[in-house]
């Protein structure tokens, strides 16, 4: 078994260390299950189609960009690797595979750390955005419910005043995961943030953790509100947002990466959640995101329980990716 991620010699990363639990692990087998079909769609496709040639020539290339654009890397990135081909001529289609493998594993290093920011004795902010559908509710509620099995003290901000209904249903994953809340339903979303730094801040949570609306018919009113609260936080908690993630559903594949332009263009985002991975063909988001954005993959969601959130891992990403 393997872990999902590494342990880091730094206490303000959440790694693999004592305080934190088995249930952040997720083991080399599951992993490789869960990305099957991204495997089938972004690597043996490929592969396939071009290993058995003896040389690249501009057919086959052109054949390669296609196949890597229909498997959600982008054309951007799909350009630039078959471009990468087209000047070179040490690489042979034979060695097609672990060429891709190189390339991507090193797109996700130049992307950043993929730990998790934390710093132990101090209040931790997670500043949650994403599109309505892509599983923000209940991204939160799984997060919360990891932080809490770790031993911390965990408080959900109902940042979502727009959406009918969004605080309830917080309200009800919150008391799934057994963690507090706060809400103030009908108010604008910045002034229960305010209220829940505060309330953070003067009872000693670890962790605030803040949900926000994800509307796109107006975009300009959603950017205003985003950056309206970036502001409240780093006025009243200079120092504590840990995080700005946004949650991507995985099925969404190149609508992703318009998803991350717009919310880029507003909160100074540190990372992405990607959701609903287990099934999916449509991983190849990851890197494609990491690549267009240097934005790290930290977190992703394998499944509907509670515990089906786990830490992202590089490299046990790319291998399970690669295996056969």
């Amino acid at each position: 078994m393997f872990n999902f991620f590494k342990k880091n010699e730094s206490d303000n990363n959440i790694s693999n260390g004592d305080k934190f639990k088995s249930f952040w692990n997720f083991s080399f087998e599951n992993l490789k299950n869960t990305l099957s079909n991204t495997t089938q769609n972004l690597v043996s496709n490929v592969v396939s189609e071009i290993e058995e040639e003896e040389e690249f020539d501009d057919f086959i290339l052109d054949d390669m960009e296609d196949l890597l654009i229909k498997a959600d890397l982008g054309v951007g990135l799909a350009s630039s690797i078959t471009d990468k081909l087209r000047k070179q001529t040490k690489v042979k289609p034979s060695q097609i595979k672990q060429f891709l493998k190189d390339e991507f594993s090193q797109i996700l290093k130049n992307a950043g750390s993929s730990d998790l920011n934390y710093e132990d004795g101090k209040l931790n902010i997670y500043f949650i955005t994403g599109v309505n559908g892509a599983g923000k509710t209940t991204l939160i509620a799984k997060l919360a419910n990891n932080f809490r099995l770790s031993g911390k003290k965990v408080l959900v901000a109902a940042g979502d005043t727009f959406r009918a209904a969004a605080e309830e249903q917080l309200d009800i994953w919150a008391k799934r995961a057994q963690v507090d809340i706060y809400r103030k339903d009908g108010i604008d979303s910045a002034a229960v943030v305010f209220d829940a730094i505060k309330k953070a801040q003067n009872e000693n949570y670890d962790i605030l953790l803040i949900d926000t609306a994800g509307r796109l018919h107006n975009k300009k009113n959603l950017m205003e509100e985003l950056n309206k609260i970036k502001s409240i936080i780093d006025k009243l908690a200079p120092g504590s947002l840990r995080e700005s993630i946004l949650v991507l559903d995985a099925n969404t594949g190149q609508n992703g990466l318009s998803q991350a332009k717009l919310f880029s263009e507003s909160v100074n985002l540190t990372s992405v959640a990607l959701t609903k991975l287990d099934g999916s063909a449509k991983g190849g988001i990851i890197i494609a995101i990491a690549k267009e954005f240097n934005l790290p993959v930290k977190l992703i969601g394998v499944g509907e329980k509670l515990d089906d959130l786990k830490l992202f891992n590089p490299d046990d990403f790319i291998n399970a990716l690669f295996l056969k």
